[in-house]
């Protein structure tokens, strides 16, 4: 069962998002439920997709900021186990875990730098009351 709410993922959309929305809540990929439309135009007539589309597009909101900063947060950590599932392989989720912690060593690197220079004593002894 769905728990998330529905909403139109314009940040991953192509026209109003629709099909985007409708992957992020169900956990499949973009291209999978855009395929599902293409048939779903294709055999159902023209007209009623194209009106099951605006119709989706009108009564959507758009998604959050905060859930899709979530959502791409998510996205760079995980991993794709089958081949319609939203993620990452195994190999490019350990590239993006590498990036994060290289990019947290080198912050570290600068703090450590900065307590351990004469600087920061001097900013801490000007800033004592």
């Amino acid at each position: 069962m769905i728990t998330t709410p529905l909403y139109r993922d314009t940040e991953n959309g192509k026209l109003g998002g629709v099909c985007a929305g409708i992957a992020a809540t169900l956990g499949a990929e973009v291209w999978l439920v855009r395929v599902v439309f293409v048939a779903l135009f294709f055999f159902t007539g023209f007209f009623l997709a194209i009106l099951l589309y605006i119709i989706a597009c009108l009564l959507l909101d758009k998604m959050p900021i905060k859930q899709q900063k979530q959502q791409s947060i998510y996205a760079n950590h995980s991993m794709k186990t089958k081949p319609w599932q939203q993620g990452h392989t195994a190999e490019k989720l350990l590239e993006n875990i590498a990036t994060e912690l290289d990019s947290i060593d080198k912050d570290l690197q600068d703090m450590e730098s900065y307590v351990t220079s004469f600087s920061f004593k001097m900013d801490r002894e000007f800033k004592q009351p």
